[in-house]
């Protein structure tokens, strides 16, 4: 049995959805089986091809839906989990108790270990740490911006390695550990500590780009990073520098893709009024209500300051009210 497992690249929530839902199903349905792992990430262009959904199983986890006949398995808790109407119409015409939505949980890998304990009775407690950390990270519960900045924890170290890596081998080489080993053990293996070392320095410096980069106005941060490939940036970093932001609106060009990063400080001096998700679907984008992102083709530099400008003042509003 061949199970091809599709899940968001270059994110710690969804590292470790396929971390779980390979234990999952190895433990409590297919026995023996091989996994195989392709990282998907958001791009202007379709995303999806016939060819990916090449196992004898196929999931996607922590990413958008695909109407494919050949698409086994699907869970995700994103607002914007559908490419188009009819995607979302296709999930409500097809039901399948193995294909999952529900955007109430902070976190997919929580969602994954929640349902296969109720439909399927699998449980993995040695996974405990790694979910508890996936809530924490995919739905920011951090207790402040220093906790999310300084990388004290192993899951933070291990984040800045997902996110900051090339390609997708290291991430994929983390799934197969997160199955088995703690956080605290994956982090300090040499293979992993040789890409980490260097990406924290990397981050030590995205620190300084952005203190050089971003203004606060109207309760919102803006900044753009263009010609200094840091799209992989800490998030956090604008709220670390400028507490009393609300929002955040960001440019950050990279080899596949021009991104806007639209999101909210969970520390905020005042309560985001705005679903970032819902201004995100305007421009082809998505995310969730208090974090989101728009992709555009690589080089179209200017339409995302355009488009950001746009938001800007969108999300300028309540400040100046």
């Amino acid at each position: 049995m061949r199970v091809r497992v599709l899940y968001h690249d270059h994110c710690f929530d969804g590292a470790a959805s396929a971390a779980f839902f390979s234990r999952f199903i190895a433990g409590a349905v297919h026995p023996g089986a091989e996994f195989v792992y392709t990282g998907m990430a958001h791009r202007a262009s379709q995303i999806f091809e016939e060819s990916l959904f090449d196992g004898d199983e196929n999931a996607i986890v922590d990413f958008k839906y695909s109407n494919s006949d050949k698409l086994t398995w699907w869970f995700d808790h994103h607002q914007s989990a559908f490419l188009s109407k009819e995607d979302a119409e296709h999930f409500r015409v097809h039901p399948s108790p193995q294909k999952m939505f529900d955007i109430t949980y902070k976190s997919c890998t929580q969602y994954i270990r929640t349902m296969s304990a109720e439909r399927w009775g699998f449980r993995a407690e040695d996974l405990d740490d790694l979910v508890y950390w996936a809530n924490i990270i995919d739905g920011a519960q951090y207790t402040d911006a220093e906790t999310a900045v300084e990388l004290g924890a192993p899951a933070m170290k291990l984040t800045l390695a997902i996110e900051g890596s090339k390609g997708s081998e290291l991430v994929q080489h983390i799934i197969g550990l997160m199955q088995r080993m703690p956080l605290a053990g994956i982090i300090e293996r040499p293979e992993v500590q040789e890409i980490y070392q260097p990406l924290y320095q990397r981050h030590l410096r995205s620190v300084n780009v952005i203190r050089e980069q971003s203004e606060e106005k109207n309760g919102v941060i803006t900044f753009d990073l263009s010609g200094h490939d840091l799209e992989g940036y800490n998030k956090f970093i604008p709220y670390y520098l400028h507490p009393a932001g609300v929002y955040t609106v960001a440019v950050s060009p990279s080899t596949f893709r021009t991104k806007i990063s639209v999101g909210s400080n969970p520390w905020a001096p005042v309560e985001p009024e705005h679903n970032l998700a819902n201004i995100c679907e305007r421009y082809g984008g998505g995310g969730h209500a208090r974090v989101g992102a728009i992709s555009l083709e690589p080089g179209q530099e200017d339409e995302a300051r355009r488009i950001a400008a746009e938001i800007v003042e969108e999300l300028s509003q309540p400040c100046r009210s």
